[in-house]
């Protein structure tokens, strides 16, 4: 295979039925998670452990991500992304659905996931697609905390009460580092972008059981060690949104994210960029179009662009909202 062979990938949806998921993943984006009886997860793009992501179009379609970045290596992921991570896909891309809340929990950093784990840490950002009337999430403390306090506010009943809630909208990003409390409530439709890590500990789970009456495992005690106990000032990532115009919305180490609404064609111009780009639709639909073809990507679907390819054209129809997201530069 050739590396100017290469094109802009899709890939078909790994799904996950979740104790708190609902049915928007197929009302609102038309994806058939049957047989499972809700879906809570799809893992759009994904790189991790077992759940490797396969390809759905073209001459590449159902060979593996891992596969493919081993043949095309840095012509498709970025020559210092592939130095840097082989032919493990350094992002995470989910939407999640809840309809109910998530567990509280906290993602461990790289330093603390290695040493326990040998993997990675898990730095993430939301970006909500829909929000039903009076939705909220958890992000962060609503005090200046300490491990002391904490604990005596987990064993006392009361850590609802120490947590920042947030009220949410469609539109809204949240980005969440390594070591911040959170969770989604109910009604909420999100998209994830995250660092390729599954790694969770959950705090608190609202005393539920499964449909065998078990009650899922807690990681308290790990938990500890990962969590910030710090009051930040602001927990939701504040931008203003401009018609066609590329905002950026959220920069880390991890990811680089924009936010694309327009209504006439954009062309990008990656031939600067040392990375892969990953365009999901969060609304509506466009044309994606290369120098030897064209793809059709739809609400809640990815396409991953190879680093090689410098210029594509992205034209909506009528009108359309996608996140560009990238490995960061140095």
């Amino acid at each position: 295979m050739e590396t100017n062979d290469l094109y802009p990938l899709k890939f078909t949806p790994i799904f996950k039925e979740k104790i708190w998921g609902g049915d928007k993943i197929r009302s609102v984006f038309g994806m058939d998670y049957a047989p499972l009886p809700n879906c809570g997860e799809a893992w759009v793009l994904s790189g991790y452990g077992d759940e490797i992501s396969v390809v759905s179009n073209g001459f590449l379609a159902e060979n593996q991500l891992d596969e493919l970045i081993d043949v095309y290596m840095g012509d498709l992921v970025g020559e210092a992304v592939f130095e840097q991570y082989g032919n493990n896909f350094p992002l995470l891309i989910k939407i999640l659905n809840a309809n109910d809340w998530l567990s509280i929990q906290v993602h461990p950093d790289d330093e603390l996931a290695q040493s326990r784990h040998n993997g990675l840490g898990k730095t993430e950002m939301w970006y909500v697609a829909e929000a039903e009337p009076g939705a909220e999430l958890i992000s962060g403390f609503n005090r200046e905390m300490d491990a002391e306090q904490y604990l005596y506010d987990l064993n006392n009943g009361t850590l609802k009460d120490i947590l920042n809630y947030e009220k949410v909208k469609k539109g809204d990003v949240f980005f969440m580092p390594a070591g911040r409390v959170h969770a989604l409530g109910p009604g909420l439709l999100i998209f994830e972008i995250q660092q390729s890590s599954d790694l969770t500990y959950r705090i608190y789970d609202f005393d539920r059981v499964d449909d065998k009456g078990n009650a899922r495992q807690l990681h308290t005690d790990l938990a500890l060690d990962a969590l910030d106990f710090k009051q930040h000032a602001s927990y939701r990532t504040e931008y203003t949104p401009e018609f066609n115009r590329t905002v950026p919305i959220v920069e880390s180490k991890y990811f680089n994210t924009s936010l694309i609404h327009f209504d006439k064609p954009v062309v990008k111009d990656y031939s600067g960029l040392d990375s892969f780009v990953i365009l999901q639709c969060a609304e509506g639909e466009c044309f994606v179009e290369y120098e030897s073809g064209s793809e059709t990507l739809r609400a809640g679907e990815v396409l991953l662009v190879p680093a090689i390819m410098e210029r594509i054209q992205i034209t909506p129809k009528p009108e359309a909202k996608i996140l560009e997201i990238y490995y960061p530069q140095d």
